[in-house]
């Protein structure tokens, strides 16, 4: 494994998880960002407002939006599981080129 590739499964790593997040933290942005209008216009300034309308709106998301997210988790990790043999097979011969010397 070169170090190239490691960063590259890095960055594969950090888009799944940026990919998976993107739901609810949209969501609770736009709710959020909603409860604060509502506050500003009718200035109710109670601060727990805003938590039950995020709560609910990110789990309604979480449950619509689960099934999809396991079956992406689901696939990257088996990708990772499925070549990890293959991976530590090149990368320890790529680690082994110096120990094969020739003796002249």
């Amino acid at each position: 494994m070169t170090p190239e590739f490691i960063v590259d499964y890095g960055r594969r790593a950090m888009e799944m998880v940026l990919l998976l997040a993107i739901p609810m933290l949209g969501v609770g942005l736009v709710v959020g960002l909603m409860v604060s209008i509502f506050q500003a216009t009718t200035h109710i300034q109670e601060t727990t407002l805003q938590f039950i309308p995020k709560i609910l709106a990110i789990t309604v998301t979480l449950v619509i939006a689960g099934p999809w997210m396991l079956e992406e988790l689901r696939d990257f990790t088996t990708n990772i599981f499925t070549n990890f043999p293959e991976w530590v097979r090149v990368g320890a011969g790529v680690a082994n080129e110096g120990l094969f010397l020739s003796a002249d």
